[in-house]
């Protein structure tokens, strides 16, 4: 926290603290604190910062082309990096005037309406189909293929469910002072947090669909719980209990405070649930199941070039020896191919996506049973058999 000079307080940390740095250094040089103008007017005019940061980046890269020009956009783009910048684009977007009008729809609008092959620029800057900022990239960590793609927004909350421990592994690789999490450190966390040795290696397909699931059901029941997705599941100790799992001091504290016992097998029943709710929820608001389970097109065609945290893409393959995703994408048979795996980990139809009556029973969500199966959007039970051990559909 800090205090403007108008003596306001303000907020300066995570992605926000981001969302205008890159220009504001390029144009002024280290020590400047145009960036922090650049989160204030955010925060002043309620703008999403982690849509700003990667429509800034696109704006840099269409001028930089010749796509986009000064008196075109009716903005400075060619002081881009100034205060006079930042001040114009949060102002001409928060009202909607002129080009700013185009450029409050997002970042992918935008480049529609451009056309002049400013499409072909998104890739670099955003994410998703909100136009969110690229950071986890799913051709880094493929199990965040399938995070994504069942999410309408940026969850990461998700994401960091391996970018963090991946991180403390590149720092542990760099020999980095009080690195500690070994490769056997985070062999462990596969077989732990996300349910098989397999998850470990990060090259590979094998293991990425249940380790989905396993980070999709924790990640609910910590943030109902509301504890602090940086702390939390506790890995990042010397002294960590092996037979510690992420649901075994969770469910202690709930247990404390409640007052009513509940072990861990309950707890993840609970993480398990209130994800197939926001499926139901989302079925009805037109996802379309494995129609809607999708991620952006680049990421299955453009080859993976850096990542902000792992410029080298370096990456535990197979055993965990040092391997690399540099150049890599997700394939697109493998991905339709792990969604198959995924909705028959769920219980799930495997043809559509859907969910199925016997699941949603089987969680205590009969109550949506009817409104679902009316609408089109239930199936009676999964028609296929999962063999646990290689996770082939039969």
């Amino acid at each position: 926290m800090y205090r403007a000079e108008n003596g306001r307080q303000f907020k300066f940390f995570c992605q926000a603290t981001s969302v205008y740095t890159g220009p504001a250094v390029k144009y002024y040089g280290q020590g400047t604190d145009v960036d922090r103008l650049g989160t204030r007017l955010c925060d002043i005019y309620g703008l999403d910062a982690a849509v700003m940061q990667p429509l800034i980046m696109w704006l840099g890269r269409c001028y930089q082309e010749g796509i986009l020009g000064d008196e075109a956009a009716g903005l400075p783009l060619s002081r881009m990096g100034s205060a006079e910048f930042i001040e114009a684009l949060v102002q001409k977007l928060a009202r909607r005037e002129g080009f700013g009008d185009v450029l409050a729809a997002g970042t992918l609008k935008a480049a529609a309406y451009l056309g002049r092959g400013a499409e072909k620029l998104i890739g670099s800057s955003i994410a998703n189909r909100n136009g969110e900022t690229r950071d986890h990239d799913p051709r880094l960590m493929l199990t965040n293929a399938l995070l994504m793609a069942m999410e309408p927004r940026r969850s990461v909350y998700l994401l960091h469910a391996m970018a963090l421990p991946l991180t403390r592994w590149l720092n542990w690789l760099k020999g980095l002072e009080g690195s500690f999490l070994t490769t056997e450190v985070l062999r462990g966390i596969a077989e732990r947090l996300w349910g098989s040795p397999d998850a470990l290696d990060f090259t590979s397909y094998a293991g990425k669909a249940l380790a989905s699931k396993k980070v999709q059901d924790y990640a609910f029941t910590k943030e109902s719980l509301i504890l602090c997705d940086f702390a939390w599941p506790i890995y990042q100790v010397h002294s960590l209990d092996n037979i510690i799992g992420p649901y075994t001091l969770e469910s202690r504290l709930v247990s404390a405070i409640t007052g009513r016992e509940i072990d861990e097998a309950e707890l993840e029943k609970t993480g398990e649930r209130i994800f197939n709710l926001q499926r139901a929820i989302l079925a009805r608001q037109g996802w379309g199941g494995r129609g809607g389970d999708v991620i952006m097109d680049f990421h299955h065609r453009e080859p993976l070039q850096a990542v902000f945290f792992d410029v080298d893409c370096i990456v535990p393959g197979k055993d965990g020896a040092l391997a690399s995703r540099q150049g890599m994408v997700v394939e697109k048979a493998a991905f339709e191919q792990l969604k198959d795996e995924y909705y028959a980990r769920r219980g799930w139809d495997v043809a559509s996506g859907l969910q199925t009556e016997k699941k949603l029973e089987e969680l205590g969500l009969g109550d949506m049973v009817g409104d679902l199966r009316g609408r089109g959007l239930l199936k009676p039970g999964p028609q296929v058999q999962l063999e646990e051990t290689t996770g082939r559909i039969n």
